[in-house]
């Protein structure tokens, strides 16, 4: 089922899916495209832990700059969309806590609807923390449907993080409990935990207004993978190109361990890129525009001829 929704170009179309009895939220922004033009490349956006799709990737901030990656993507030229996962946003609440494995199905129920309204076979994707997790591990249980894969603040294995060590304090918590306190204090805490200064404060407060309307709690399947089943992604089983950002001041992902990641990935096309001044929220940081630019570039490179 499809919705468009009428606005500042380019215009928003809201679908929804089923995966069996969850109702999943899809969004879709493109440019309206010309005569004999050819069809747009796809480029699916895939949000993290504690925020939605639209929040995380078509944030409007008022007086702060342009913060919906949506947007800018289209104006390049992409079809773009994005989802709220089970328990999140517009999407199913369910007893479930929306695990990185659950993730992996909604993704699964999504491209096909993706695929069937593009005609595009392969996708390109974007995910965001716990989203690039989800993102990598749909690339391993459905390669055939990824073009190209960026993977901004990832976590491997959780080595050296200082963030994910506090966290682990809490993963009986998380083992217990399938939801978590995610107010506007956490919100904001999200723009200041590793390093003050990488982003603006109009931001985190959009981001809270965006996101508290619909509730005050979150799933906590995405921390308990990421504080006691790490590594859920086997770099030796992506088969995309890939391109794997990281914050300079990002307190999750330690360069170290992310370049472990690397250096074990099959495909050639790979990229490794630090983004000095940004810390873990590479979307909402002032450096954003750098991450545009970097992933845009990767999505465009042709592929090697050297192999």
């Amino acid at each position: 089922m499809a919705n468009d929704v009428t606005g500042n170009a380019p215009a928003r179309t809201d679908y929804t899916v089923k995966k069996g009895e969850v109702s999943l939220a899809i969004y879709r922004k493109c440019q309206v495209a010309s005569a004999g033009e050819p069809v747009r490349p796809v480029l699916f956006l895939v949000h993290g832990s504690s925020n939605s799709g639209l929040s995380s990737f078509d944030l409007t901030a008022p007086g702060a700059g342009e913060y919906s990656t949506m947007n800018v993507f289209a104006g390049l030229g992409y079809d773009v969309w994005t989802m709220d996962h089970e328990n999140y946003g517009r999407s199913s609440r369910t007893e479930g806590n929306s695990d990185i494995a659950s993730g992996v199905a909604d993704m699964v129920a999504a491209t096909e609807l993706v695929i069937h309204e593009t005609g595009r076979e392969r996708l390109h994707f974007m995910g965001e923390s716990s989203g690039a997790l989800r993102a990598a591990a749909f690339a391993m249980a459905r390669p055939e449907r990824v073009g190209r894969l960026v993977l901004n603040a990832f976590t491997y294995t959780g080595r050296n993080s200082p963030t994910l060590a506090k966290r682990a304090e809490q993963v009986e918590y998380f083992r217990t409990h399938n939801r978590r306190l995610r107010d506007r204090a956490m919100i904001r805490s999200i723009f200041t935990r590793d390093h003050p200064g990488t982003s603006d404060p109009r931001v985190a407060e959009a981001l809270a207004d965006a996101e508290l309307v619909h509730g005050e709690e979150v799933p906590t399947g995405t921390y308990l993978d990421m504080t006691a089943n790490l590594p859920v992604v086997d770099p030796l089983k992506v088969q995309a190109p890939v391109m794997l950002v990281r914050g300079e001041h990002d307190g999750i992902a330690s360069e170290e361990d992310l370049l472990d990641f690397y250096r074990q990935l099959p495909n050639p096309d790979r990229q490794f890129v630090v983004l000095p001044g940004a810390a873990h929220a590479l979307v909402f940081g002032h450096n954003r525009h750098q991450l545009w630019h970097v992933v845009h570039a990767f999505l465009a490179m042709p592929p090697r001829r050297d192999v």
